[in-house]
């Protein structure tokens, strides 16, 4: 039976002697262990409301999917961010209608990360019909409330934030996700303000957005780390450090990177008359 099933998992982590006091404990008190024992098993370690003692999982395992349904269930009659980790724990459990009442359920009570799993379903098709127009309203309100991955998620539907229907509110946007420590937001917003586009041209910031990001590993931003270091733009001029931007990013696959390296091992290109490269010099 699952709750047989459920005992056994909690005693697992809490120990036969705990759970007897979780049983025991009045209405009020079970329904905050629900929270606790739905937050260990189906925390989203991005969401804006998990608390920051809550580490969170990436997703919820397959073995945890029947015991975080029943917990955070429980729990989301008082927990906003409860009825969205249950939205996670059906997704992983392919129980695609009932994630997205719980999505919807949990986005209406203002659950930012619940309006993001919405857009991505919606732009994706998963489990809802495919439908851009609802994939970026509700990456909007996302975004406009504050949450990294609904802004980035928008630009990501415009194909670009240089693409964006309104580029000064991307670039807006993308400010405050990028306040969140969000690399993708930090190396969008470096773009827009290395191309002027949504306010004014800013080099100096740019290279502090790419320098943030970069110290997160964005494969983008450290390339763009290379050519602002190695042309001197922005700031200082460094070719040394501009190698060492490119190997990281190169090693992360970045091809534009590998592309750099060449270039800084050959710098000087024999060319014809009519352009045609005859041979590099390398040193």
């Amino acid at each position: 039976m699952i709750i047989r099933a459920s005992t056994v998992a909690i005693a697992s982590c809490l120990g036969f002697a705990a759970l007897a006091a979780v049983l025991m404990q009045t209405p009020a008190r079970a329904q905050s262990a629900d929270l606790v024992l739905c937050d260990r098993l189906a925390a989203d370690p991005s969401d804006p409301d998990k608390p920051a003692d809550i580490k969170g999982v990436d997703h919820v395992e397959p073995a945890d999917t029947a015991t975080a349904i029943k917990f955070c269930r429980s729990a989301s009659g008082s927990s906003r961010r409860a009825l969205y980790q249950l939205g996670r724990a059906y997704v992983a459990g392919q129980q695609m209608p009932a994630a997205v009442a719980a999505f919807r359920k949990a986005a209406d009570k203002g659950s930012t990360s619940a309006m993001v799993e919405l857009g991505v379903m919606y732009a994706a098709g998963s489990g809802v019909p495919k439908d851009d127009a609802q994939a970026r309203k509700y990456f909007e309100r996302a975004a406009a409330a504050g949450n990294a991955r609904g802004a980035t998620n928008l630009m990501t539907l415009s194909g670009s934030a240089g693409n964006a229907s309104d580029p000064a509110e991307a670039r807006a946007m993308l400010a405050k996700a990028a306040d969140a420590n969000s690399a993708e937001a930090q190396f969008q917003l470096g773009l827009m303000m290395a191309q002027g586009t949504g306010g004014p041209q800013d080099d100096v910031g740019a290279r502090a957005m790419f320098e943030k990001a970069a110290a997160q590993n964005h494969a983008g931003a450290l390339e763009w780390m290379g050519s602002f270091a190695a042309n001197g733009r922005g700031g200082p001029k460094d070719k040394e450090a501009a190698k060492g931007y490119y190997e990281r990013a190169a090693a992360l696959g970045n091809e534009d990177a590998k592309a750099a390296l060449e270039r800084l091992k050959c710098p000087m290109v024999l060319t014809t008359k009519k352009g045609e490269i005859l041979s590099h010099l390398c040193f």
